[in-house]
Formats: C-alpha cells, sequence, structure tokens
C-alpha cells in the first residue's frame, strides 16, 4: 500500500510547479523513479524537493538558474519529500550510499551518480553558490545543449522563497 502524503499535495504546488517551469518533471511513484533513474545513457539531475527553508531559500532558485546555462542534464525530475514518499524513497535508493536528505539533488550519468548536494551542502549555500555548483556539475558531466526555457520566460519567473514549514499536515487537526 503506498504511503499517505504527509503534507498537503495542493498546499505544496507551488513549490513544484516553479521547477516544473523551467523543465523539471514531477515524479510521483516509484515506478517513474525507476524509468527516469535506469537507462544506461545520458544524464538525468534528480532533484528531492523539500518545504524546508533551504530548498525554497538556495536549492529550488538554485537549480532553476543552473538550468539556463549553455549545457544541462538530458533530463531534470524532481521527487517531494513528505508528498511522493514512496517515490521519495527510490530516488534515495539510487542515491545511496548518500544518506537520506530533503533536499539534495543528485546528477546521474549512465546510470552512475557522478555528483550530491546534499541538506548539509545546501544549508550553507545561497542560490548563486548552489546553481555554480551544478553548473560545474552540469560542466564536465553534460551535453545537452541549455537552457532549460527561453531567457524571457526564466525572466518572468518568481520563485517560492518562503518556508514551507507552515503547511498543515494532512488528517491532523490544525
Amino acid at each position: 500500500m503506498p504511503l499517505a502524503p504527509i503534507y498537503d499535495p495542493e498546499a505544496v504546488a507551488p513549490m513544484w510547479q516553479e521547477l516544473a517551469a523551467v523543465g523539471v518533471e514531477p515524479l510521483t511513484t516509484p515506478e517513474q523513479v525507476d524509468g527516469a533513474l535506469t537507462p544506461k545513457s545520458g544524464t538525468v539531475l534528480v532533484i528531492v524537493n523539500s518545504i524546508c527553508g533551504c530548498a525554497a531559500g538556495h536549492a529550488r532558485p538554485g537549480a532553476m538558474l543552473a538550468l539556463q546555462n549553455a549545457v544541462i542534464p538530458d533530463r531534470s525530475v524532481t521527487v517531494f519529500a513528505g508528498v511522493d514518499r514512496d517515490a521519495v524513497n527510490r530516488a534515495r535508493e539510487y542515491m545511496a550510499p548518500h544518506p537520506p536528505s530533503s533536499p539534495s539533488m543528485g546528477l546521474f550519468k549512465d546510470g552512475k551518480q557522478v555528483f550530491m548536494l546534499h541538506r548539509t551542502d545546501l544549508q550553507q549555500m545561497d542560490d548563486e553558490q548552489v546553481a555554480k555548483a551544478l553548473v560545474q556539475a552540469f560542466d564536465a558531466h553534460c551535453a545537452k545543449p541549455g537552457p532549460s526555457v527561453d531567457a524571457e520566460t526564466f525572466r518572468k519567473l518568481q520563485p517560492y522563497r518562503g518556508c514551507g514549514s507552515q503547511i498543515p499536515v494532512v488528517n491532523q487537526p490544525s
């Protein structure tokens, strides 16, 4: 039986929709994660999204900025901690031996993880530093021409920078 969400999926929608606006595909099931990470060629960026403040202030905006680089992964996907729990657990299996972390970001090349930003890294970085770290990984491992969206579309995006810790837990009294 699938794990139920901890957080209201509608309440967290803005936190994954901004990634979708720059071409990051939300994955909600373990099967979708397997489909994204089992190909033996190409590059995949996996973003474990979160409601926490470092996800809003650093991780998501940094990933959005990095995807405007001249070279980007072949595919970019996200799973949402506390919402799509089975998908997150499956993504974390691929990210082992790194401990579970949300937010976090891993880059896979030809089926193997080649880069990781853990929550402990992200907590010490601003969005520009996150973007710089990702761009270095993209430049080293990726070949797909970027950006993920045109400059005009990107300029119109306003990342959600608030902490989502006030989002109600599903089926819990408020």
